[in-house]
Formats: structure tokens, C-alpha cells, sequence
């Protein structure tokens, strides 16, 4: 029942972006062109998606523990920080010169189209270009047992 509500919810996600045009990099870039072609529509989509996570959040919150887990997962971080700030504005430029984020390019993979499948493949390598990096970086910054001669 688990993986079919996932499916279901991912089912109902990629509709939404797909009739909301966020599938389309043409309508999101348009969102960004203040002096062209301006296209305010990304306003509403994410207005509606807000509206809709205020009142789902206010539902479900007060249950005692998901209907599918053992407790809910919610990020207990507070602090903005540099790995916060960078990150999103390298999804920011990323999605300013593509038209397309992460939500939105993988329903769009069912185009076909190779822009979308190329833009995929640079976020996962990109993703794992991350880990990468932060695995060197703690490698790095963590301290090693000297041995005591």
C-alpha cells in the first residue's frame, strides 16, 4: 500500500506540473523575462502549491504518526547557513538558464525531448558531484588518531 500511494502522489505531482505549463522551460523562462515576454503564470502555480502545503500540513501535523511510516520526517534545521544559501542559489541559476528544476524535468522526461534528458543528467552528476565533494571535505576536516611513539 506503501509504494502505491507513492506512486499515486507522484502520479498526481507530475499531472500538476504538466497542466500548469511548469514542463514547458519556454513558460518558466518567461516567469524570469521582466522586460520581454514576462509570464506571471509561475505566480499562481506556486501560490496554489503553497496554499495547498499550509492546509495539508495543518491536517496531518496533529496525527500522532504518518499513515505509511513510524514517526514524520521533518527537517529539525533552523540556521541558514552557507551550504543553505549556496545551494539554493545554484538551483536558482540553474533553473534561470534552463527553465527547468528537478519537479519539473521528470515529468517531462516522457517528452523524449533531449534537452530535458540532458538536463537530467547534468543534475544527477551534479548530485553526486555534491557528495563527492562533501565526502572529500570530511575527510579532510576530520581528525586523525596519531599514533602515540
Amino acid at each position: 500500500m506503501r509504494i502505491l500511494s507513492i506512486y499515486l502522489i507522484g502520479l498526481v505531482f507530475g499531472i500538476g506540473i504538466v497542466i500548469s505549463g511548469m514542463a514547458n522551460p519556454a513558460k518558466v523562462l518567461n516567469f524570469f523575462d521582466f522586460f520581454g515576454i514576462w509570464d506571471p503564470s509561475l505566480i499562481f502555480v506556486m501560490g496554489g502549491a503553497v496554499t495547498v502545503a499550509f492546509v495539508g500540513y495543518r491536517l496531518v501535523l496533529p496525527r500522532p504518526r504518518p499513515l505509511f511510516e513510524g514517526r514524520f520526517q521533518l527537517p529539525t534545521a533552523t540556521r541558514l547557513d552557507a551550504k543553505l544559501i549556496g545551494g539554493s542559489a545554484v538551483f536558482g541559476i540553474g533553473w534561470g538558464i534552463a527553465g527547468f528544476c528537478p519537479g519539473g524535468a521528470l515529468p517531462a522526461l516522457g517528452t523524449g525531448r533531449v534537452e530535458v534528458i540532458l538536463f537530467t543528467a547534468a543534475l544527477l552528476a551534479g548530485i553526486f558531484a555534491a557528495k563527492g565533494i562533501q565526502a572529500w571535505l570530511r575527510t579532510r576536516t576530520t581528525p586523525t588518531a596519531t599514533s602515540g611513539a
